[in-house]
């Protein structure tokens, strides 16, 4: 059964949760595979999953962003793509509670054919690889995020199907409000749609100004029986005493999935830089009574 189709015909709004790689970049991770953390410091990836539940998430991401063997295979961890996916589906489910998983997919990090090396049916194997060990940590469905080329996108809805997941996908359009690999918001979602994805949208990008123009063109043009997803960063990344920060405050998240609701996106979120206090924010402010 796709549980969040199924939950998605029960609620107006859906709420997802923060931020990964911040919560980790914050407890102390510095350098190499975040999904090392999956089986090196379970408690500390165990924390994040819970802090975002207790934050009120309807569903929480696994900490495998990274996890296909081609991106893990720059720190040498090409061999232990099933097991550190796996592990990694398995604490989000320990924490999720009733709650869904979310598998995290992200890129690979490497060019399609014929402008790099990767062809489809590798990406496609490499992806039904991670999809295949996020099933068997139970998680309930793929989440393909921060894509950029449509070819690699469908390789990793194949792949999502494969391993037995249902695939929601989000594209980030950070590029003049397109994708790296040039892809219009528009173009996205009437693709996407005709592959039998029922869930598109946005994630990451230069903050809530420029998803709510993205998820804007979206809801203008969505086909009926699609869903709308937004994750985006909590403003725009700036550098900060030596690393990354954000300047979105939990006050201006909480006016981000506002207007989001407003716009008919029914799954709402956030991407870099969101903590569970900006979480909660969102939550409190998607639940308030109506003025």
């Amino acid at each position: 059964m796709d549980k969040l189709a199924e939950l998605l015909g029960r609620r107006k709004v859906i709420l997802g949760d923060g931020a990964m790689g911040t919560m980790l970049h914050l407890a102390g991770l510095t350098d190499g595979a975040p999904e090392r953390w999956n089986v090196e410091r379970p408690d500390v990836v165990s924390s994040i999953h819970r802090a975002y539940v207790e934050a009120g998430s309807d569903f929480i991401s696994s900490n495998t962003f990274g996890g296909t063997r081609n991106r893990l295979q720059l720190d040498g961890l090409a061999d232990r793509a099933f097991e550190l996916n796996q592990a990694g589906a398995r604490l989000a489910r320990e924490a999720a509670g009733t709650r869904l998983v979310a598998g995290s997919m992200g890129p690979t990090g490497e060019l399609m054919d014929p402008l790099g090396l990767l062809t489809p049916d590798g990406a496609r194997a490499s992806f039904a690889e991670q999809a295949k060990a996020l099933k068997a940590g139970g998680a309930d469905f793929a989440l393909i995020e921060t894509m950029s080329a449509l070819e690699e996108v469908q390789a990793a809805v194949e792949g999502a199907r494969e391993g037995g997941l249902p695939a929601v996908v989000t594209m980030s359009f950070d590029t003049h409000f397109r994708t790296m690999m040039g892809i219009r918001p528009v173009d996205a979602l009437k693709t996407l749609a005709g592959w039998g994805v029922t869930v598109v949208g946005a994630n990451c990008g230069n903050g809530p100004a420029e998803i709510e123009r993205v998820m804007t063109e979206m809801a203008q043009a969505k086909p009926e029986g699609i869903f709308l997803m937004a994750k985006s960063n909590a403003g725009m990344p700036r550098w900060k005493d030596d690393r990354i920060t954000y300047g979105g405050t939990p006050e201006v998240m909480a006016d981000y999935a506002r207007r989001m609701k407003a716009l008919g996106v029914q799954v709402i979120g956030g991407c870099c830089g969101s903590t569970p206090e900006h979480i909660a924010a969102m939550h409190d402010a998607l639940t308030a009574p109506m003025a």
